[in-house]
């Protein structure tokens, strides 16, 4: 019986920059190696390939040398071919692009590919006509429907698309930002492509949404009964997004859209603040945190946020969530679970389960939290 061919393209700085706050990490690896960022893309494709522990024995992974894809998959006992030509020092779009045209060359029945939308979009530029894709979430920003929801589903989806128990195709959008603006809180994705993906919707993430101007008025009165119920003596983190900028522009105080501020008594203890940071203010003190539903996509933790780190969210505590979003935002996730991907199992198990999300000064809905 012939061997089935698993594409892996790991890029081992994607997601560098979300834990130490640098949104990104195109053109800022080393600075956030030096604000203390663990590299995590690794870990989460072997987190997907461990759901293919059952299929081992009759697949072959074709990847990169070393931290490209070939340490993730021989750490679980894969047979590996490693595209032995293409050096494994570089961590450029160069380097995945030419890894993505050589796994092609050799067939691949399906590739993954571990980054964020700058990998995708490196992908993309050396696809060929016949290949199928599908990407483990590790980036910062991840607008781009082509990823699984989580690394778990996307060896899932991985599992059932080489046993012939999924068969279809969807062509799916690649979109990428500019990093330099986002930085700037100028948000404007670009299409650079598309990549065809198993058809499971269950195990896909969707477009990421922002919230329409429509919706300004919810997003107001979200933000003055949070502001209104703020309690003295309590620090409250405020994170990244539209609706929940709407707390601070209620307390007049200055926002960082894509970042996390954090605020005591009505007045602004820090700004655009990221993991041991938080950790180091709020340390023996009352916190709560203030956040929001990923637009389209549901995510409330793993998507744009990762300043919010493990560490960070065990300190405050599910208790002290205060989810906020408005009725329309959620109408558009059609009953989908809001969803959690920290990066740490136990604790999106943890974070599972019903909770109340604030949709108006007085109007409130119960949803369901699910690992992502």
């Amino acid at each position: 019986m012939e061997r089935g061919k698993l594409g892996l393209i790991v890029n081992p700085v994607a997601g560098l920059g979300g834990s130490v706050g640098l949104k990104g990490t195109d053109h800022v690896a080393a600075e956030a190696l030096r604000r203390g960022a663990v590299p995590q893309a690794e870990r989460r494709a072997a987190d997907a390939l461990a759901r293919l522990l059952p299929l081992r024995e009759q697949i072959t992974v074709y990847t990169g040398r070393g931290p490209l894809g070939e340490n993730a998959a021989r750490s679980l006992g894969f047979t590996c071919v490693c595209a032995e030509e293409i050096g494994c020092a570089a961590t450029d779009g160069e380097t995945t692009a030419a890894l993505g045209a050589w796994i092609q060359a050799q067939g691949a029945d399906l590739t993954l590919f571990a980054g964020g939308d700058g990998t995708a979009r490196d992908v993309c530029r050396t696809a060929g006509p016949s290949g199928v894709f599908l990407g483990i979430p590790a980036g910062v920003k991840i607008h781009s429907p082509v990823y699984a929801r989580s690394p778990r589903a996307a060896g899932e989806l991985a599992a059932l698309w080489l046993t012939g128990k999924v068969t279809r195709t969807k062509e799916e959008e690649v979109l990428d930002i500019d990093e330099e603006l986002y930085r700037q809180e100028q948000i404007a994705p670009r299409l650079y492509g598309y990549l065809p993906i198993p058809l499971q919707k269950q195990y896909t993430q969707n477009r990421k949404c922002a919230s329409p101007p429509d919706e300004a008025a919810s997003m107001a009165a979200i933000g003055c009964r949070i502001a209104d119920d703020m309690e003295p003596g309590v620090f409250y983190l405020v994170g990244a997004g539209t609706t929940t900028r709407a707390v601070m522009e209620q307390l007049g105080l200055p926002n960082t859209l894509i970042g996390v501020d954090l605020v005591k008594n009505g007045q602004l203890v820090g700004s655009d603040l990221y993991g041991q940071q938080i950790l180091d203010l709020i340390r023996g003190h009352p916190a709560k945190l203030v956040l929001t539903v990923t637009g389209g996509q549901g995510f409330l933790f793993g998507r744009g946020n990762q300043q919010l780190t493990p560490a960070v969210l065990r300190a405050v505590g599910r208790e002290n969530l205060i989810i906020a979003a408005t009725r329309e935002k959620l109408f558009r996730l059609r009953g989908q679970p809001l969803l959690a991907d920290t990066g740490d199992a136990a604790l999106d198990a943890a974070l599972s389960g019903y909770c109340r999300v604030l949709t108006g000064y007085a109007d409130s809905v119960v949803c369901r939290i699910a690992p992502g």
